[in-house]
């Protein structure tokens, strides 16, 4: 997304500043929550380790790093709202189309 917002939106200069702000803060939030979601993965690791089967250790630690992927799946929605609210109409229509075909496109692609 980020590299079609400024490559394929003729962004003015006031635009890009913000986006480069918004850029900066979610890059430490993107940081903070993959460290979180790795460190739930190493709990999975050594639920594992530790049960050898599926049981109630290992399930709490899947739900703990599906919770974690939710944190930072939302944190990225939250990100791409704060990118749309910075473009102008015609932009957020380009902007929305590239949102919907990049969640509906076959990861295969």
């Amino acid at each position: 997304m980020h590299d079609f917002v400024h490559e394929e939106l003729d962004l003015d200069a006031s635009q890009n500043r913000k986006l480069d702000q918004l850029e900066a803060r979610f890059a430490v939030r993107r940081q903070e929550l993959d460290l979180s979601l790795r460190a739930a993965n190493a709990r999975l690791a050594v639920a594992m380790d530790e049960e050898h089967e599926y049981g109630p250790k290992v399930a709490a630690a899947i739900d703990d790093v599906h919770g974690r992927m939710g944190d930072l799946q939302k944190a990225t929605v939250e990100h791409v709202f704060a990118m749309r609210d910075l473009l102008d109409q015609q932009q957020r229509v380009r902007f929305d189309r590239q949102v919907a075909a990049s969640l509906t496109r076959d990861p295969g692609e």
